[in-house]
């Protein structure tokens, strides 16, 4: 089974909030993505754009871990600090992390097209396909996932 997924609105988070700020939405993202149960390997495909590969599963098996990696990233609070704010070190981050510093947590959001090999296919056949169904994601609303036809 092979996923496609893409970060919501990048360009524009990246436009708004400069490509260091992106560089690290990135980061989390991928983090994220590795933390996938049910067998998955998480991979960045491109830019904002990453797979996730299921080798023996099938759609409504691994959905739940889908739905899952989805609801964690959407739910994760990103602040955004300026540099003057970041801690000098690891271990003042660490002790930083969590607390409210005052300022706006932002939210990141992805979508996901979802695809099942089918005998005989090729693999680009199977990525064009969930590759479909992510920008039938998108345009559905976004933050959401879809199955390949």
């Amino acid at each position: 089974l092979l996923v496609m997924a893409d970060i919501d609105h990048f360009k524009q988070f990246n436009d708004t909030h400069g490509h260091d700020t992106g560089d690290h939405v990135l980061r989390l993202v991928a983090s994220q993505l590795a933390k996938t149960r049910g067998g998955c390997r998480a991979y960045r495909y491109g830019g904002e754009e990453f797979t996730l590969v299921f080798p023996s599963m099938d759609a409504i098996d691994c959905r739940p871990f889908i739905e899952a990696t989805r609801e964690r990233i959407a739910a994760y609070p990103l602040v955004i600090r300026d540099k003057q704010q970041r801690p000098a070190n690891n271990r003042n981050g660490k002790k930083q992390r969590g607390r409210n510093s005052g300022q706006k947590a932002l939210r990141v959001t992805m979508s996901f097209g979802v695809a099942r090999r089918q005998k005989g296919e090729t693999i680009e056949a199977v990525m064009k396909r969930a590759d479909k169904a992510l920008y039938k994601a998108k345009q559905n609303g976004r933050n959401r996932t879809e199955d390949a036809v």
